[in-house]
């Protein structure tokens, strides 16, 4: 299981190529899922938001950066280390309620116990 700390950073590794992520294509371990529409810089709990279009009906997923296992700026694409049925079956993300202690619970449950 990943402690809350490991699973908001961004790996050692990928501190340095975080920036401008906004629309790169998202592979899973088992192919592609979407495209980033949103990053954060928040120090505490940093995180991609990934538009699965058309594939899960235009849902949104929040994917929490210790998830991110590769960043490639020259093809514009980053891997996660999750299947499509593990971002199918994670929690909508929702810009209001994203803050919100109990939303954040949710996340951080769901995505702890990920393999």
């Amino acid at each position: 299981m990943r402690s809350t700390t490991e699973l908001w950073t961004y790996g050692t590794d990928l501190q340095a190529d975080q920036s401008d992520l906004i629309g790169y294509d998202v592979d899973a371990t088992d192919g592609h899922i979407g495209k980033i529409d949103k990053t954060t810089e928040d120090t505490s709990r940093r995180f991609v938001v990934v538009d699965t279009g058309f594939w899960i009906f235009g849902k949104k997923r929040m994917v929490p950066a210790g998830l991110v296992t590769r960043i490639d700026h020259n093809d514009k694409r980053v891997l996660i280390s999750m299947t499509k049925d593990q971002i199918k079956s994670a929690p909508d993300y929702d810009e209001v309620e994203r803050n919100d202690d109990d939303y954040d619970t949710t996340y951080g449950e769901y995505y702890r116990t990920l393999p």
